[in-house]
């Protein structure tokens, strides 16, 4: 269900601890006229998704790792400077600065009459939804560009989508408190940031619908049994035509396909702290029947026995 929060404080403890609690652990910095704190903190969470609202009301600087999540900071008013590594980005009304998720970056100045819309994208729902959405192979983690210029038509189109709900943020009923809506507002979101930061020339484009319907099923339940012609049957086309449309916009095979999403899985479930099963347990658990072609093809893929990801 779509969690809301709001803040007002001129307390920086307060306000430091409310921006962690939504967004991601920082270190917080006041650049000139600490005693002006107020910040104003308004936000949604669409599960995967978070939209906020918020402005600091004085300088302020803010360095941050960006721990699985992606976020896309919009200044409505105000300029927001900002430092990855080398790279160095000034936004102002119109454009739009990336943080990559697990690159340490710093806002250098969020200046004080700044007001920012904020989009956190959980990193592993949004490179799902890249895998299911545009025509590239598979992959652990997205190239994003530093900044968005936010003039051209997919990105308005973004753009106004998201501004629209951040200022249902304020009110105190709407569609966003339905439990039922927000799965479907995080994936509309998902999608048109995605098709806003392809390049135009990105290659095919969008996925045919036959392709995407398999696709999108082999992420839903890649422990499945699935057969060849299961996909067929789904993708409403022939094993012929589905193998070509795979090799033509996914880069792969249905069932080489399928292999890498398992694999995927399996491997982040067996990195994960939480988890308690063997190796065996985790390789049935995502579709694959023998343990010992498992470890096989986890070596290829990730240079290491899966046994030894799990004792890590």
């Amino acid at each position: 269900m779509p969690t809301r929060s709001g803040t007002h404080t001129k307390d920086w403890e307060t306000a430091h601890r409310a921006v962690e609690e939504v967004y991601f652990p920082h270190e917080l910095t006041a650049l000139s006229a600490p005693d002006r704190l107020e910040l104003m903190l308004q936000t949604v969470e669409l599960g995967p998704v978070t939209i906020g609202r918020l402005n600091w009301g004085t300088d302020v600087s803010i360095a941050c790792d960006y721990p699985g999540a992606y976020e896309v900071n919009i200044p409505i008013r105000g300029v927001l400077d900002s430092r990855a590594g080398s790279v160095r980005t000034t936004s102002e009304q119109g454009k739009a600065t990336v943080f990559t998720a697990g690159r340490p970056s710093v806002i250098t100045r969020w200046s004080a009459d700044c007001d920012v819309v904020g989009v956190k994208f959980d990193a592993e729902y949004l490179e799902r939804e890249a895998d299911r959405v545009r025509a590239t192979a598979l992959r652990s983690q997205l190239m994003l560009p530093d900044q968005i210029d936010l003039s051209g038509p997919d990105q308005q189109a973004w753009f106004s989508l998201v501004r629209a709900l951040s200022a249902q943020i304020r009110e105190p009923a709407d569609l966003l408190s339905n439990p039922l809506v927000g799965p479907q507002l995080a994936s509309a979101i998902s999608s048109a940031f995605l098709l806003a930061v392809s390049p135009a020339d990105a290659g095919t484009g969008l996925r045919p619908r036959t392709v995407k319907r398999v696709l999108d099923a082999l992420h839903d339940d890649p422990g499945r049994d699935w057969r060849l012609a299961d996909m067929a049957e789904l993708g409403g086309t022939s094993l012929r035509r589905l193998q070509e449309g795979f090799a033509e916009h996914v880069g792969s095979s249905p069932t080489r396909t399928l292999q890498d999403i398992r694999l995927d899985r399996a491997h982040t479930e067996l990195t994960s702290p939480d988890n308690a099963g063997t190796v065996t347990e985790v390789a049935a658990r995502w579709g694959f029947s023998s343990a010992s072609r498992f470890a096989a093809a986890y070596r290829k893929r990730y240079g290491v026995p899966p046994s030894q990801d799990r004792r890590q």
